[in-house]
């Protein structure tokens, strides 16, 4: 990428970014008055749909004229394109000019830790790895509670009163 499009990406990405603030909060019809329909978007369909009719007084629906700038389409905020990443094998074919990494959530801790390390051998960026290191952190935390439980003498506990009388009786 040269200097001139890396200029231009990012001057799209505040572009898009400046559109995303006046771009209103899209919800589903009548989900306010209902508290069974979740706010998320659903296309409002039905001949009588004040939505769908775009009648003054209801909420905008979604339209191709909110859409962001064709150069910024399906880019990260960083300004990379985002690749979704299994192994480290995949690494091979990702330019680390143009594209960044994130690990999918399904790879485990040894496969991760592999990802990781390729990456860094071929600088690549990886999107996700702040949560990486957060479950490293609490696997620690976890490892430190249980040598301290270890470490604690065990109580006895009391016979309730009923259970003796139960031992004594036999």
């Amino acid at each position: 990428m040269t200097e001139q499009d890396a200029a231009s990406v990012k001057k799209t990405l505040k572009l898009r970014e400046r559109m995303k603030k006046k771009k209103p909060k899209f919800v589903r019809q009548e989900s306010w008055r209902y508290k069974r329909l979740k706010k998320s978007w659903r296309r409002p369909r039905g001949l009588d749909n004040k939505m769908r009719r775009k009648i003054k007084g209801w909420p905008p629906t979604v339209t191709a004229g909110y859409r962001g700038p064709k150069a910024a389409r399906g880019l990260h905020p960083s300004g990379y394109r985002e690749v979704l990443v299994y192994n480290a094998e995949e690494l091979a074919e990702i330019n680390p000019k143009t594209q960044a990494v994130r690990i999918a959530h399904t790879v485990g801790k040894r496969k991760r830790a592999k990802i990781l390390v390729e990456a860094r051998k071929r600088k690549i960026t990886i999107l996700n790895l702040k949560e990486a290191k957060e479950a490293f952190r609490k696997e620690e935390k976890e490892e430190e509670t249980e040598i301290v439980e270890k470490e604690k003498p065990k109580r006895r506990q009391k016979k309730s009163k009923k259970l003796k009388r139960r031992t004594e009786k036999q």
